[in-house]
């Protein structure tokens, strides 16, 4: 049993309860969060470890949507439009998989954990990246991802799926939790998405999948014309979309913890039946903006929760989730700074733990004692301001704690 004090902590429960001049008692849950004075009475016999003048202990960050087999790009990619920049994915594939090193993936993790972030959801294309996760003490929710449209193609499709997700299954732990990514609806077909889906209704396992990201998305899935008609063509002798958006979105029926991606395209309709999956939406705002697709409407989201998630390095130059919460004040510069401050770190808590099914982002006894400490530069003069001015000053933390051990 360990005990931290701070300044402050954010507990992200409920009733976001602030607590001044407070405590926390955890093992590898959380136990306890009150008043310091009511700790020191009520366990006497342990240490407590005082962090100092303007310091926060939090949740720590939860990133529900990020791809590491890319981390290798810097300048190799075109961005200013989906169609290019995928077009330039599929040209510099195989020289950024062979430079996208296990061990450059891992300096990578080391960067993410050190700005905050104690859980992602990985997004993994070819398990290139299996290694460098399961050495890291980042918590890890792994989707194996299924992609493919060719129907002749479904069978060893399939295979291969299985093959590694039964892979990574092997690896099941406290803190490294296989699950299923569906690509997106134009590039896997219904019936392999079918089968996937079966997989994780019987294993119950999470589930997410890209939707709507783009324009030439759009025009592909709903009137089999734009870009994409060119590129299926092209590369896979195409001239119909295999889905449509919705026949795709009923194929999710069943799934118990469910989030869909980007969405930036999705329409009243789209979203109501994402509200009756129960699904979570992942906001990638910098991705979204880099490829120079619509920004989310969230106004759209209704009662639909929402996640943060910094997509890969492949479509965004940083995989810290404070330089992504800073993106988002300015990306959404209609909203209130205070107010938006504070659902947009909810969301990077409260939300990236129900995006990926698990039992963190809050500090309130019985969750995960998944913790975050670091300082303030100056006093908070209104505490309503707190969570503002976290996301405007933090750049690194000073501690970051899972599952109850310090990291």
């Amino acid at each position: 049993m360990k005990i931290l004090s701070a300044s402050h902590i954010l507990t992200f429960d409920e009733n976001f309860s602030i607590i001044p001049d407070s405590a926390i008692v955890f093992d590898d849950k959380v136990i306890e969060v009150a008043n310091i004075e009511y700790i020191k009475q009520k366990y006497p016999n342990i240490e407590i470890t005082h962090l100092g003048v303007n310091s926060i202990l939090m949740p720590g960050l939860i990133n529900s949507h990020i791809h590491l087999e890319f981390s290798a790009n810097k300048t190799s990619l075109k961005y200013a439009n989906f169609y290019s920049w995928l077009s330039s994915v599929i040209k510099n594939r195989e020289k950024l998989v062979e430079k996208g090193t296990t061990s450059l993936i891992e300096q990578e993790l080391k960067k993410i954990l050190k700005t905050g972030t104690t859980t992602i959801g990985a997004i993994s294309s070819y398990s290139l990246d299996l290694e460098a996760c399961l050495k890291s003490p980042i918590n890890k929710v792994f989707f194996c991802e299924a992609i493919g449209s060719k129907a002749e193609m479904i069978d060893t499709l399939f295979g291969d799926f299985k093959s590694r997700l039964k892979q990574a299954q092997k690896y099941n732990s406290k803190n490294f939790k296989a699950a299923i990514a569906i690509h997106s609806p134009y590039s896997v077909h219904p019936f392999l998405t079918r089968e996937v889906l079966n997989i994780a209704k019987d294993e119950n396992l999470s589930v997410t999948a890209h939707f709507l990201e783009s324009v030439e998305e759009k025009d592909w899935l709903n009137k089999d014309e734009g870009n994409f008609l060119e590129f299926f063509k092209n590369f896979l002798n195409q001239t119909k979309a295999v889905s449509k958006p919705l026949e795709f979105l009923n194929l999710f029926k069943g799934i118990k913890n469910l989030s869909f991606t980007h969405c930036v395209e999705a329409n009243e309709e789209d979203f109501a039946k994402m509200k009756e999956l129960n699904a979570i939406i992942n906001h990638c705002a910098v991705s979204n903006r880099f490829l120079n697709n619509t920004r989310l409407d969230l106004k759209k989201l209704e009662n639909l929760d929402f996640s943060i998630g910094t997509d890969g390095l492949s479509s965004n130059n940083s995989l810290s989730m404070f330089d992504e919460l800073r993106a988002c004040l300015n990306i959404h510069y209609e909203k209130d700074i205070v107010k938006f401050s504070k659902t947009l770190l909810n969301a990077a808590t409260n939300g990236g733990s129900r995006a990926l099914g698990l039992n963190k982002g809050r500090l309130e006894k019985g969750y995960d004692a998944d913790i975050i400490s670091f300082f303030l530069p100056d006093n908070i003069e209104d505490l309503e301001d707190i969570y503002m001015q976290i996301i405007l000053h933090t750049k690194y933390v000073d501690k970051t704690i899972i599952g109850g051990e310090f990291v």
